[in-house]
């Protein structure tokens, strides 16, 4: 009798082991299941949201091939477009924030390229002026500048605060080399020595480098849209820069004041930044700048998702 009893308890036992470890295989099956969906519902999210962010874009150039001639930002700070005559037209806007479509919503901002200096275009002089207006110190601007010079030029030899690929970028942890030609994106500057990404981004209210330099603009900003670091870079003094700052205010400059000059009026070449937001949250962005050619409208330059 005593042994039927151990028997039976051994086989309790075993039975209850048994059932443990498949409640442990069960549980674990089931949250690598709600591990697996909540991966898929995320990729379906982010895919919905670059289709939106994609259709954002979209808007922005349809915006974009509208019949102006000039482009200024009035009080309200968004970039405006107005059709030259008398008197000069205004163009209503598109809807540019949370626009429904779909599965979610997208959000776009039109910025106007020309109101930045073009990095390969501009003087080392001119390029030493304007990290000066943004603040910053010579020993770091000297290096920015020769630094800038060296990545552009086809040779090796790097000046005296530079850098080269033998000598300074190869010897990084992640090694890479100097370009030896001009600057396809903005972006591109964080690889080149002296630019740290609170130069890039910008600190405590200022711009940052990506806020007034581009690799596609032509060489002379808008005066309609540059900002005053961008004046600043171009050796307008402060007066004027008040005055041109309040006078665009009022109405769209025609032509650069008599005094001023290496500006223009007129622009043709856009920045847009576009969200797609799934559930009010952005998931996805894309930033596209684009030219106005008389064959339509031409993208050169596209990071994000695609």
């Amino acid at each position: 009798m005593r042994r039927d009893l151990e028997e039976r308890g051994f086989a309790l036992v075993a039975v209850l082991l048994v059932l443990g470890l498949l409640g442990i295989i069960g549980a674990e099956f089931a949250y690598s299941m709600r591990l697996e969906a909540e991966a898929m519902r995320a990729w379906r999210d982010n895919m919905k949201a670059a289709h939106l962010a994609e259709a954002g874009v979209e808007q922005a150039l349809r915006e974009l091939s509208g019949d102006f001639q000039i482009v200024s930002i009035p009080f309200d700070g968004i970039l405006t477009f107005f059709k030259q005559g008398s008197p000069m037209t205004v163009l209503p806007r598109f809807a540019r924030t949370r626009v429904r479509l779909g599965p979610g919503e997208f959000s776009y901002r039109i910025s106007d390229e020309q109101a930045r200096i073009n990095v390969n275009s501009a003087t080392p002089e001119r390029t030493d002026k304007l990290l000066q207006c943004l603040g910053i110190d010579k020993i770091v601007r000297d290096t920015i500048v020769d630094s800038i010079q060296d990545w552009r030029d086809a040779n090796d030899d790097h000046r005296l605060n530079g850098a080269e690929s033998d000598d300074y970028y190869l010897q990084l942890p992640v090694p890479y080399r100097a370009r030896n030609a001009n600057i396809e994106s903005v972006n591109e500057l964080l690889q080149i020595k002296g630019v740290t990404p609170a130069i890039f981004e910008g600190l405590e209210g200022r711009p940052g480098l990506r806020d007034v330099l581009t690799a596609w603009a032509p060489a002379s900003p808008n005066i309609n849209t540059a900002g005053p670091v961008v004046l600043c870079a171009m050796g307008v003094a402060d007066a004027q820069i008040s005055e041109v700052m309040q006078g665009r205010l009022e109405a769209p400059l025609l032509n650069p004041p008599g005094n001023i000059v290496g500006f223009v009026a007129r622009s043709d070449t856009f920045r847009i930044d576009a969200d797609g937001l799934i559930d009010g949250r952005p998931r996805a962005s894309v930033t596209a700048i684009v030219q106005r050619r008389p064959e339509g409208m031409v993208i050169r330059e596209w990071s994000g998702v695609r």
